[in-house]
């Protein structure tokens, strides 16, 4: 459970551990859901912070939150805003997203973006980490939670960012269509031509009109089976500060 530092951007790191760390879901997600200029965001269930810290090096959002249950998680992302020098842009709070209302004001965001557990509370194999365990399974953050809260913190036509695994698609759509976050935008994410998708990007709009536009598929792997040029893209920097 050593620390240790992570380049995620040019001049922007982040500290993480075994338990609480980031991955390519997390670049997707900040990428997907990259803030206007201005814009107040904030993600749910922020883990090491690796998302707001993106959003801060890579775009211009008038102010981020991170909001994160687990106190080691916490302590890291509030430490990586210190080093980073940008407490002025980056709010680490610790509380469950379910009381948003002890948390946020009533429509102070523009942007909300979660990664929410991969399964269902009750569905797969059950981590024997509590970190990997809250991250992975629905306990802790059940979609009718995590629409609760958008719906709460986001202005009218204030949007909500979501990466999940294919299997819980129609699950997501209907419980945000229900909470009154209508589906808009839909990209779809596969290792390469030739295999299923196994993740969606779903952008979610609070008061939305009925209509989804479906974004062209993003793969991963390119022709010689290498990052494909989006990925790298995507990755930016961060393969740079790695090199």
């Amino acid at each position: 459970m050593g620390k240790r530092w992570e380049p995620l951007s040019r001049g922007c790191r982040v500290l993480v551990t075994d338990g609480h760390g980031f991955n390519t879901d997390t670049l997707l997600l900040a990428d997907f859901s990259m803030p206007r200029r201005g814009e107040a965001c904030a993600d749910f269930g922020t883990g090491c912070g690796a998302i707001p810290l993106l959003w801060a090096a890579r775009g211009r959002p008038g102010k981020a939150w991170g909001i994160e249950l687990q106190e080691a998680a916490v302590a890291l992302a509030a430490e990586s805003v210190r080093e980073n020098g940008l407490e002025g842009k980056i709010t680490i709070l610790q509380g469950d997203v379910r009381e948003i209302k002890s948390l946020l004001p009533h429509q102070s965001l523009d942007l909300a973006a979660c990664n929410p557990p991969y399964q269902a509370a009750g569905a797969g194999l059950v981590s024997g980490s509590p970190a990997r365990r809250l991250a992975r399974h629905g306990e802790a953050l059940p979609l009718e939670g995590l629409a609760a809260a958008a719906r709460y913190a986001l202005g009218h036509g204030g949007r909500l960012c979501v990466c999940m695994r294919t299997q819980r698609l129609a699950e997501a759509a209907a419980v945000f269509h229900a909470a009154g976050l209508e589906p808009k935008r839909l990209r779809l994410v596969q290792a390469r031509p030739g295999k299923a998708p196994y993740l969606f990007l779903l952008e979610c709009r609070k008061g939305g009109k009925p209509g989804l536009e479906t974004e062209p598929v993003l793969f991963l792997e390119g022709p010689g089976g290498g990052p494909s040029p989006e990925l790298e893209a995507i990755y930016g920097d961060y393969r740079e500060g790695r090199g």
